[in-house]
């Protein structure tokens, strides 16, 4: 899979309930969408910011990244990609085979995930890939923020959950960790292109709708999702207390 035909796109929303602006938030003397976009180039040579803000347009363009304007009304980050593929491919008059969606709240994104999730293409078969890592802390194992995700020798994805899977029947559970590899779901995704639009116009389904996570809508519809391990840490921000923490982790 050649550099040319994958494209990241960042989708970035102004209205978060929690943390409303979140990507224009400061930090360091950057908003937080520029050291997304800036560490997601490091990995991409095509990369957009599609969004839903004349603010957020505004910021990108103004440090020199692409962003496109795209509905208000979509319900997730995939639906967002999907609309910008079909508006870039336009303008751009070329196509693109591969779709890697980037969370735009992760400003110290490792360029090596991104590498990975592109590589996860090499193979003609691979229609959705994401990555995971194994779990280290026992707390994040009933973390119902951090989904939990169990794959066959393939490394493909079985199932993901906000509860702890598997069950541990014969040990106690605060020693599940010790006795099994967990893996943490990291929520980034790369999709083939024809697969992103498929799935695009997939209903809502039972088991998304119990867990709150729409991997699992493309699984109960006979998607495979592959899956690539990684050792990296991902740091998401969600809040405003998020915000601070990772600043006085001296991370800048």
């Amino acid at each position: 899979m050649k550099q040319e035909s994958i494209i990241g796109i960042i989708p970035a929303r102004y209205g978060s309930t929690r943390f409303p602006g979140k990507p224009l938030a400061d930090i360091g003397g950057k908003p937080m969408i520029q050291r997304v976009y800036e560490q997601a180039s490091k990995a991409l040579s095509n990369v957009y910011v599609a969004t839903d803000d004349q603010r957020i347009l505004n910021t990108v363009l103004e440090f020199g990244g692409k962003a496109i304007m795209t509905s208000t009304n979509h319900q997730s980050g995939t639906d967002r990609c999907t609309q910008a593929l079909d508006i870039i491919e336009a303008a751009e008059k070329r196509v693109f085979e591969v779709v890697i969606n980037i969370q735009g709240d992760e400003p110290f994104i490792e360029p090596e995930l991104l590498e990975t999730l592109s590589g996860c293409f090499m193979s003609s078969e691979t229609e959705i890939a994401t990555l995971v890592k194994p779990l280290k802390k026992a707390g994040d194992l009933w973390d119902a923020n951090k989904p939990k995700v169990i794959m066959n020798p393939n490394y493909e994805a079985i199932y993901f959950s906000r509860s702890p899977i598997p069950f541990l029947r014969h040990y106690p559970k605060e020693e599940w960790h010790l006795h099994h590899t967990f893996y943490l779901h990291i929520g980034l995704y790369g999709y083939r292109s024809d697969i992103l639009r498929e799935i695009s116009n997939l209903k809502p389904s039972a088991l998304e709708t119990a867990e709150s996570l729409e991997q699992l809508r493309w699984l109960e519809n006979n998607y495979k999702i592959s899956v690539r391990p990684t050792k990296h840490e991902s740091i998401g921000i969600d809040t405003p207390e998020d915000l601070e923490r990772v600043i006085h982790l001296g991370l800048l």
